[in-house]
């Protein structure tokens, strides 16, 4: 660190990020909900994965010169992320036109929302145009060019506009593939951002500090927001999701399931596209969806002969096919998801649950016989999911 003329040491560049990460280490140490070592052991790789992504965010981010970054994924999760889902983003802004080219792959959805503002504890972002690709011209071989920007653009970006969100939405992660998407800024093509200062990479440092401290602070208010209040150990009615894709519904809870008690879920198989249900821990993200199985889609599940999924949430191996992993959590998310839907889904199509002992599972399922799996069965379930999520993640 070079002395200054007056021979004082001058601030660390890096002072105001180790200060956030010291502070956002505080929160989660204190947390309320985290009550075991395990609770807080999630949160602090929840915090490694922030720490990661954060730094690449902060490198990244170019609003002269843009590109599609991953938002959230297995491994710097945040927000909920849906284990069936990539997402990607850039940064834009409102006055400047950006040219979006791709390949459309063989997901079950590819979508693009515009968001206005950013996520803080007090406020969702605005998603006023948010679509999935049955609103652009896809040709033949897959590929698409499509604009947006100021008024005259294929879609137009907004006042406030801050981010373009990308989400490719798997249903069966074994055989679907994504595809490609890449962003441009019409008038800085050809052009290289400025050269990196010292002064520019300090303030990335400060950049990189606030988005931590914005990322725990909104994440730990989001369960509060529009979970915990909520009933425990029960499902909301089908609704279009705050903040989100307008293709998109959700019915959501939150689970307390002590020692020797497992959740029966049942839900209607949906003609939606895409239909799918997470577990999540109450840090406000997946659980491990690759070496268990907290997860299952339509694609996924077993459905029964009356048209019906039932899925049965708990610790303990229940031995049938449609378990939802709690990996030993007592408190946590439940989530449904429902997109690329052409009509509202209704309370009908919505889950409905009971709380019972684990002794007690089999009672509360009408095909018991058919849904039986054994240790072995189970263990070739996961290593195909396991294969599966390799390849998905290779493209």
């Amino acid at each position: 660190m070079a002395v200054g003329e007056d021979g004082a040491q001058p601030s660390s560049v890096t002072k105001p990020f180790t200060d956030a990460i010291a502070a956002a280490e505080a929160s989660i140490m204190a947390a309320e909900f985290a009550e075991t070592d395990a609770d807080r052991a999630e949160g602090l790789d929840y915090l490694a994965g922030g720490i990661s992504s954060i730094l690449q965010l902060a490198r990244t981010h170019s609003k002269s010169h843009p590109t599609f970054v991953t938002s959230t994924g297995p491994y710097a999760k945040m927000g909920l992320d849906n284990p069936d889902t990539i997402y990607y983003h850039a940064a834009v802004q409102a006055d400047a036109t950006y040219i979006v080219r791709g390949v459309r792959g063989t997901t079950t959805d590819l979508s693009f929302q515009v968001l206005r503002g950013d996520y803080t504890p007090t406020n969702v972002p605005g998603g006023d145009d948010a679509f999935d690709d049955r609103r652009i011209d896809i040709a033949d071989d897959g590929s698409f060019e499509i604009t947006f920007g100021p008024q005259g653009a294929d879609f137009t970006l907004g006042e406030g506009a801050s981010m373009l969100a990308v989400r490719e939405v798997y249903s069966d992660w074994d055989v679907e593939r994504r595809g490609s998407v890449t962003i441009e800024r019409v008038d800085t093509a050809g052009t290289a951002p400025p050269e990196l200062t010292e002064a520019k990479a300090a303030r990335r440092y400060a950049i990189a500090a606030s988005m931590l401290k914005a990322r725990i602070d909104t994440w730990f208010n989001f369960p509060k927001w529009f979970y915990l209040d909520e009933p425990v150990n029960t499902f909301t009615a089908p609704r279009t999701t705050p903040g989100g894709l307008a293709t998109q519904y959700s019915s959501v809870g939150h689970f307390d399931l002590p020692a020797g008690r497992s959740m029966v879920v049942t839900v209607p198989c949906s003609d939606a596209p895409y239909q799918g249900f997470q577990l999540g821990s109450l840090w406000y993200i997946s659980l491990d969806y690759v070496n268990h199985q907290t997860s299952l889609n339509s694609a996924q599940a077993q459905a029964d002969p009356d048209g019906m999924i039932r899925m049965v949430i708990s610790a303990n191996d229940p031995g049938v096919v449609n378990w939802v992993e709690t990996t030993g959590r007592r408190r946590g998310i439940l989530q449904f998801r429902w997109q690329r839907v052409a009509e509202p889904v209704g309370p009908e199509s919505g889950p409905t649950c009971v709380v019972v002992d684990d002794s007690e599972v089999s009672d509360h399922l009408p095909f018991h016989d058919e849904n039986r799996i054994d240790a072995a069965g189970w263990a070739a379930r996961i290593a195909d999911r396991q294969r599966a999520f390799a390849n998905r993640m290779l493209g």
